[in-house]
């Protein structure tokens, strides 16, 4: 291994590489599921502290600040691909399961 060369100037590490090589490290220590487990920890321990209300609050909020910054126009758009999705997942599982038999 080449050693480091002692002339070449230190370059202090942003707060995003910081970021990243603390999670890529808490990754590979602990797993990728370790993040869905404490995700899924925060969302209980919020839930119990402020009710199920609360993620109905915050939910209407988000919803009026996507209305005001796109328009209402825009949750009809995305329905429509969201219906236009299924319908293809539907179509490719029925194809799927006609070929198996």
């Amino acid at each position: 291994m080449a050693e480091k060369d002692e002339r070449a100037p230190k370059r202090e590490m942003s707060v995003r590489e910081a970021g990243k090589k603390g999670g890529d490290t808490v990754r590979d220590r602990y797993g990728s599921t370790f993040y869905e487990d404490i995700g899924r920890k925060g969302g209980k321990a919020t839930r119990d502290r402020h009710g199920v209300e609360f993620y109905e609050t915050i939910g209407q909020k988000g919803g009026k600040v996507v209305k005001e910054k796109y328009g209402s126009d825009f949750y009809e758009e995305i329905g429509h691909k969201g219906g236009q999705k299924v319908k293809k997942l539907i179509a490719e599982a029925k194809k799927k399961l006609g070929d198996k038999d």
